[in-house]
């Protein structure tokens, strides 16, 4: 098992066995290998900021030295970095950028009728930041290159000027360092990080929306960077006008830019990608194998690479020679792991209480100050609505409420977002959050 990526998605289905599933969705499985030194007994992983690594050092990082004892007979030192630390003029950090991102470049990202508009526009954005486009707004499904086209301008426009800037945040994170920020006193340097970037490129902004003091900081960001004639490159899953309540003034500027969509890949495009996937792996793939693979997965980049990694594996592995009978187990094999998670009272709460700034507890609890009393409405309606269960059984997953409690609860919000838009337009996007996830 040569590949560090093939040895962590091992590590990754141990801790997934041992801790619950929300809390493996939301820090483990956003953690990306880098780099294993065998000789030094050293793994270099990735996380989205450092409000992420935090929790992780604070919570996780038992489990995670366990799974490593568990897969390699030994111990090893795990050294968490994020993606803004590896634009820094330090060996250790160039090194980290080679080996973690060496996949996502224009150069290996493959272009067809689906992607063709947003590719020229994040290649002249990469020529010229801050003068092509400004900002660039990716808009497309999940597992269609947009953080790949986010990565490619950031290592082209680094590696044409090495001492710019360059700053890539999720949407989700930014506002969880700003939660952070406005705990332990600290704005000014938040600010600084952002604000004093050359480039900011965020992923998944959809997340931003409804969320107050976050849109509030991100538009005097914007601001800031935009008069500065800095770049900033946003992606999302859905254009400007479909997230509901991302304030105007937001949607204004990001729609005052380009917009560019990607759609899912055409049939060329996917054997392209298949052939360029098992190149860049040091594969042979026979013909009717490609072509077979083509035709079977069809919306998602990801899939298409997930199963010629596992290809790979099995090669090396179990010596299986690649057949179409292979590869049809191991598109199941894949279609069912990227399967949805089927999603439970315990997760909709958790991400209601997070779009409120509230606590899953606080939602369960006897608390009725106003905003936890709106946040569990909210997440009553939410999971009447996704998972279609019985009043009495939503009762018990919000602290062992009465019948009638939620049914009051439910009319409230059906009677609110009638008469208010905004709020609807709110219950909507967090509703589709959930979804989307």
């Amino acid at each position: 098992m040569d590949s560090f990526n093939e040895v962590w998605d091992i590590i990754c289905r141990y801790c997934q066995q041992q801790i619950t599933e929300v809390a493996y969705k939301t820090w483990i499985s956003k953690i990306t290998p880098v780099k294993m030194d065998f000789n030094e007994g050293k793994a270099i992983l990735m996380v989205p900021g450092d409000f992420h690594r935090q929790t992780l050092i604070r919570g996780y990082m038992p489990l995670l030295n366990e799974a490593f004892l568990n897969v390699f007979g030994q111990g090893v030192e795990i050294v968490l970095t994020i993606p803004d630390e590896t634009i820094q003029p330090k060996k250790e950090a160039e090194e980290i950028v080679v080996d973690s991102d060496y996949e996502f470049t224009f150069e290996t990202f493959i272009v067809g009728s689906s992607n063709k508009f947003a590719h020229a526009a994040s290649l002249a954005v990469a020529a010229n930041p801050g003068r092509a486009y400004n900002p660039l707004f990716i808009y497309g499904n999940s597992g269609l290159g947009k953080t790949h086209l986010l990565y490619a301008i950031r290592n082209e426009i680094q590696h044409n000027d090495p001492k710019k800037k360059i700053v890539y945040v999720k949407g989700e994170d930014f506002t969880n360092e700003l939660v952070s920020a406005m705990m332990n006193n600290a704005n000014i340097q938040f600010r600084q990080k952002y604000r004093q970037s050359d480039v900011l490129l965020v992923d998944d902004i959809q997340f931003i929306g409804g969320k107050e003091s976050t849109q509030e900081e991100f538009f005097h960001t914007f601001n800031s960077l935009y008069e500065a004639k800095c770049q900033i490159i946003i992606t999302s899953d859905r254009p400007p006008k479909e997230i509901k309540t991302l304030e105007d003034r937001l949607r204004s500027r990001f729609e005052s830019g380009l917009i560019a969509d990607i759609q899912p890949p055409d049939y060329e495009t996917r054997m392209a990608i298949i052939r360029r996937k098992a190149e860049m792996l040091d594969i042979e793939l026979p013909d009717d194998v490609i072509e077979y693979i083509s035709t079977r997965l069809k919306s998602n980049i990801r899939q298409l690479e997930g199963v010629v990694k596992k290809l790979k594996a099995k090669n090396q592995l179990y010596g299986d020679k690649i057949t179409i009978n292979v590869a049809q187990k191991t598109i199941s094999e894949i279609l069912n792991n990227d399967q949805p998670t089927m999603l439970t009272p315990e997760m909709i709460i958790d991400e209601v209480a997070r779009h409120f700034g509230v606590t899953s507890e606080d939602i369960c609890s006897s608390k009725r100050n106003s905003s936890i009393s709106n946040a569990r409405q909210v997440a009553i309606y939410a999971v009447r609505s996704i998972l279609q269960i019985s009043m009495s059984d939503i009762g018990k997953e919000f602290g062992g409420r009465d019948h009638s409690t939620i049914v009051y609860s439910i009319k409230q919000i059906e009677e609110n977002m009638k008469k208010d838009p905004k709020f609807k337009n709110m219950v909507d996007d967090v509703i589709n959050n959930i979804k989307n996830r």
